[in-house]
């Protein structure tokens, strides 16, 4: 769940991005996993469902390296896109499982995180 107001907009990156509609200081807490709205789902649940929602749960969800369950935030979490030096992320000493501002960022500036530094499908992703 998104602890910041965001909105949605084209991305120099790729496609759609994530922007803050105010300006963030480092350490800032800006997503954590809220039981109920965000989901887990296994692939056996997922594998039930039409082609077109398993194709949604991959594009827009993430994979935990540890249990295997995809996570699809219940907002527009999902639009945030990658970046190798990112500017959100887990700050060292920060709130466990919450995402935060890795330095100060400015209002209106894309909000990047590093696939790699959670998803076990970023790879993938980031080859298509």
């Amino acid at each position: 769940m998104l602890l910041i107001p965001v909105r949605v907009g084209p991305s120099s990156i790729h496609g759609l991005g994530l922007f803050p509609v105010a300006p963030l200081r480092a350490g800032a807490p800006i997503w954590r996993f809220e039981s109920g709205f965000d989901q887990r789902f296994s692939d056996a649940e997922a594998s039930h469902w039409p082609a077109s929602a398993q194709a949604h749960l991959r594009w827009f969800a993430w994979r935990e390296r540890d249990s295997g369950l995809w996570v699809l935030s219940g907002d527009h979490a999902c639009f945030m896109n990658h970046a190798e030096s990112p500017n959100t992320g887990m700050a060292p000493g920060g709130p466990d499982g919450v995402t935060c501002a890795l330095r100060d960022i400015a209002e209106d500036e894309e909000l990047t995180c590093n696939y790699r530094a959670f998803d076990a499908e970023a790879e993938a992703k980031l080859r298509s």
